[in-house]
């Protein structure tokens, strides 16, 4: 899984007016737990943009003055209205310790319904899965060289290789819509 690092100083005061004064500074506050202790602090808002802004997931290596954690992100919340980054949660890695994360799905193979005229439709952009943090997939594979016209494949064909998939084992993770010029077509050829 690829790491990034992100450099973040502590923050002394806690509370809603602090975090408004360390955002009107461009820094977003944030939080580290899971570990022996929890470290709030505060990282510069661009720094962010490899990290959330990406269908990719990441290990990231913290260096909080000179102070390193491997972490995963946790939840980031944004302002409802004009996007802002307002706060992030990290989760702290230990060894042997699973994690839970949300890894994004890849397509493998070349579907026949998509070769007959359908269009493929992602229904699930993201698996939830569990693992330790050396057995964490940069994405999940997902073959779809037999998906038919009309047909879906679920979370329950995923093969699972050393990580746990929590998702929904029934939810569909890609369909193949039949088009309406196609639909009339099929139907006249009947």
């Amino acid at each position: 899984m690829k790491s990034l690092e992100i450099v973040g100083f502590k923050r002394a005061n806690l509370g809603k007016k602090d975090a408004k004064a360390v955002r009107l500074d461009s820094y977003v506050p944030c939080v580290l737990y899971g570990g022996a202790e929890q470290v709030h602090f505060s990282v510069p808002a661009i720094l962010f943009r490899e990290l959330l802004y990406t269908p990719e997931v990441h290990i990231v290596d913290l260096n909080i003055e000179g102070t390193m954690y491997r972490a995963i992100v946790q939840d980031s919340q944004f302002h409802p209205v004009n996007e802002m980054l307002l706060h992030v949660d990290f989760l702290e890695l230990q060894e042997g310790k699973e994690v839970k994360m949300d890894v994004p799905v890849k397509y493998v193979g070349v579907s026949p319904g998509v070769l007959a005229g359908g269009k493929l439709v992602s229904k699930l952009r993201k698996i939830k899965v569990k693992a330790t943090p050396e057995n964490l997939p940069d994405y999940v594979e997902v073959d779809i060289s037999e998906l038919a016209l009309g047909k879906s494949i679920k979370v329950d064909r995923v093969e699972a290789k050393g990580y746990t998939i929590l998702s929904s084992p029934q939810a569909p993770i890609a369909t193949v819509a039949i088009p309406r010029a196609l639909k009339g077509q099929l139907a006249a050829d009947k």
